[in-house]
């Protein structure tokens, strides 16, 4: 067994325009500052990366990673949330979603997902580069429009957007398998790949590729109301992230899963701060790592309630207290009496 890795922090949700949070130095300056081993890294932000100079040049890589190193932190990963998410996007979201993509590619569908695959594979390349072996992402979605099934979904409409859908990432899958970088996709309301079914139809079409793999955040699953412990079990191989996020579900005759279109703060699922929410990390912590998970525990501060700066410092010994040392002995060596193989067949009466 391995001992999990962290805490590290997702710096997404953080980096801003002002100091600590606007340059790379000082954000991981400040993130050793609350504790933390090591930072995942949001590749769209130009305040923290250059993703085209990091793809580009080792000798940036080197004194990119060095930075961090001086301060106290490591690398985890780099993320293309943003950048995935544009790789497969229905038009009912054209509008919402042209924000995530360059000025000159916006307002066009087909420039701004040639745009958002270039982006990903640079991601891989500036991966490779920096010596990591994983990348979170989103998988993007066509059919989420049609998740629940009024008006009747016409037969085949399901398996003509996922069968699009691997079609577009399978050439990005094959550049992760030149880079030697494992494709790590948040399963996530909102994406085509939102719980294990809808990955398990993904992976059938992109030939059950090594690289396409999952990032495991339990706080989407509170809220669909899915066994985060069975997943683990049913889905370690693919688990290569884990996202340390807390959420809660509180249905009331009002509302339930949907949340009746209100503000976070008013749903009867809202995502919390690691700890304040009602995922038993004890259990995740457990299973991830009686099956060898050999990766970090990023705390990914989301809550409706705290403070994201507290929600930062609380997070990092909240993981600092569940990662468990794992043991390089069996608790009843001690009463071991010694044997044999002649000895077992005496025991066994054979």
């Amino acid at each position: 067994m391995k001992t999990i890795k962290g805490p590290a922090l997702f710096l997404a949700q953080f980096a801003g325009d002002a100091a600590p949070f606007n340059s790379w130095k000082d954000i991981t300056r400040w993130a050793a500052d609350c504790g933390y081993r090591g930072v995942q890294v949001p590749s769209w932000d130009g305040r923290l990366i250059d993703l085209k100079k990091a793809a580009s040049s080792k000798d940036y890589c080197d004194e990119f990673a060095g930075v961090a190193r001086e301060n106290g932190v490591e690398i985890t990963e780099l993320s293309t949330h943003l950048q995935g998410q544009l790789v497969a996007v229905h038009p009912a979201y054209d509008e919402a979603f042209d924000g995530f993509a360059a000025p000159e590619v916006r307002g066009n569908a087909k420039a701004r997902q040639e745009w958002a695959v270039e982006q990903v594979k640079l991601c891989l390349t500036a991966s490779r580069n920096l010596g990591l072996t994983a990348m979170a992402s989103f998988s993007g979605a066509l059919a989420w429009p049609f998740i629940y099934p009024w008006p009747q979904r016409p037969a085949g409409l399901v398996e003509t957007a996922f069968d699009e859908l691997a079609r577009r990432w399978r050439p990005i899958l094959d550049h992760a398998e030149d880079c030697g970088v494992d494709v790590a996709y948040e399963i996530h309301p909102g994406e085509d790949l939102h719980d294990g079914v809808t990955f398990e139809m993904f992976l059938e079409r992109v030939g059950n590729h090594a690289r396409a793999n999952m990032l495991y955040d339990p706080s989407h699953y509170v809220l669909q109301c899915l066994d985060y412990l069975d997943h683990i079990d049913i889905y370690h191989e693919r688990i290569k992230m884990f996202h340390v996020k807390d959420a809660e579900f509180n249905p009331t005759g009002r509302q339930g899963v949907y949340g009746g279109f209100q503000s976070w703060v008013n749903r009867a699922g809202r995502f919390r701060s690691p700890g304040d929410g009602q995922v038993d990390f004890g259990s995740i912590f457990s299973k991830l790592t009686a099956h060898d998970f050999d990766g970090w525990a990023v705390v990914e501060w989301e809550c409706c309630l705290k403070h994201p700066e507290d929600g930062a410092r609380e997070g990092a010994e909240f993981v600092r207290s569940h990662i468990i040392r794992v043991t390089e002995k069996a608790f009843d060596d001690f009463a071991g009496a010694g044997t044999d193989e002649a000895a077992n067949r005496r025991m066994l009466g054979i």
